[in-house]
């Protein structure tokens, strides 16, 4: 590959981390106000729909870099897999605030939920076979801490989620679980939002180190 070609790759990565990196934090606020009611009217499901294609625009950037190295291009795959999915949920968290009682918007939320998880997930892995191919050992090593974290961090998530809808099955509950119950469904819209904001802020994390290594690999060149 020449040293344009090398640089061009270099610029089209860097701006997909760019876009990954105000994509995600975009994508919660706008899907979760949204879905509360927050958002003004006249924006409707704009909102989600921009951010959430802010991030498929991004996974699309990582695609040309070292397009020849197959588990890394699999690994961006997984993630546009999920951010595609996003985009296509997008509309939802906006029907579902205007007809929270019809219960496909209610699921099409929830597999909602899922994508965004399995996306920051997959964008987890990613940046792991990202760092691995760049030469700042730091960065290595500071991505497979952060990642093994978030992986277990985004896996509890997913799990306490499970065990609410579970619980919500129940045809007798005791006093208890019924009140808890009611209490979460009455903030989980902020419930979901506050419990996401650790692993989104561990992967925007390392979006912002391997972007700054690419950084420092570009002005080693020029």
């Amino acid at each position: 590959m020449t040293g344009g070609r090398i640089i061009s790759s270099l610029v089209r990565v860097i701006r997909g981390l760019s876009a990954l990196f105000w994509g995600l934090p975009l994508s919660l606020l706008a899907c979760g106000r949204t879905a509360m009611g927050d958002m003004s009217p006249e924006l409707g499901l704009f909102p989600a729909l921009a951010a959430n294609g802010l991030i498929l625009y991004g996974v699309m950037q990582l695609q040309k870099f070292h397009p020849q190295e197959q588990v890394w291009i699999k690994a961006v795959e997984r993630a546009k897999l999920f951010a595609l999915l996003n985009v296509a949920l997008s509309p939802f968290p906006w029907w579902w605030n205007r007809w929270p009682d019809e219960p496909f918007f209610g699921e099409s939320m929830l597999l909602l939920l899922f994508s965004g998880m399995s996306l920051l997930l997959c964008l987890n892995h990613a940046l792991r076979r990202l760092a691995a191919m760049l030469p700042d050992e730091t960065l290595r090593s500071e991505t497979g801490v952060f990642t093994a974290l978030n992986s277990t961090l985004i896996f509890a998530l997913v799990a306490l989620v499970a065990a609410w809808m579970l619980a919500s099955l129940l045809p007798a509950p005791p006093i208890w679980l019924n009140l808890l119950l009611v209490t979460v469904n009455e903030r989980r819209g902020w419930l979901v939002v506050v419990l996401a904001l650790l692993p989104l802020a561990l992967t925007m994390t390392l979006l912002w180190r391997a972007k700054e290594a690419l950084f420092n690999g570009l002005g080693e060149r020029q």
